[in-house]
């Protein structure tokens, strides 16, 4: 499987200038994060991607509808996939609000509040990731999937710290990398 970062959003540019917290619940993608998400989806043209898992952020989504267009490839929304709530950025949309802007999508899998209320220890994230690793590795198609998703949970997956719209492939049947409290 593929793991692909969002594109940029105004948390990542104040975030990245700053090492603060910009107080921004749910970020949407920036002008650049938009063209991220297209240069990405270009790259994906070339691995066979077949569906697409998207983390239920905002940024998430906006990447994932510009790669499923470029691909003509269905995308199915995931929970398990989401970053680590740790930021302001990490409150997402509820879900009746994500189904109002986002109707072609099926949020039905998903509680009203999807997110964590409170910080999710890096344990428990890890735990999350590696739950969703195995559940993965049991599924026939693993090697046609792109899964959209976040900094923290690309980096629980494989151990690599990659770029607004980088690019990691994952083999889900390779033992999970081991806990790193590192962070971010």
């Amino acid at each position: 499987m593929y793991l692909a970062r969002h594109g940029q959003t105004m948390f990542n540019v104040v975030f990245g200038e700053t090492k603060r917290d910009p107080g921004i619940e749910d970020p949407p993608l920036t002008e650049l994060g938009f063209k991220q998400a297209a240069e990405l989806a270009e790259r994906l043209v070339e691995l066979d991607i077949r569906r697409i898992i998207a983390s239920p952020y905002t940024r998430a989504l906006q990447t994932a509808r510009i790669v499923a267009n470029r691909l003509d490839v269905p995308v199915t929304i995931e929970a398990d996939v989401r970053e680590r709530t740790a930021y302001i950025c990490d409150v997402g949309a509820v879900t009746s609000e994500l189904a109002a802007n986002w109707p072609h999508l099926d949020f039905d899998n998903l509680e009203e509040v999807w997110w964590n209320r409170e910080e999710e220890t890096i344990s428990k994230f890890h735990d999350r990731c590696s739950t969703f690793r195995t559940r993965m590795a049991a599924l026939p198609d693993w090697r046609h999937v792109a899964i959209i998703t976040h900094w923290g949970f690309v980096r629980s997956m494989t151990g690599k710290r990659i770029g607004n719209a980088g690019l990691v492939a994952c083999d889900p049947t390779e033992p999970h990398p081991p806990l790193d409290t590192t962070w971010p």
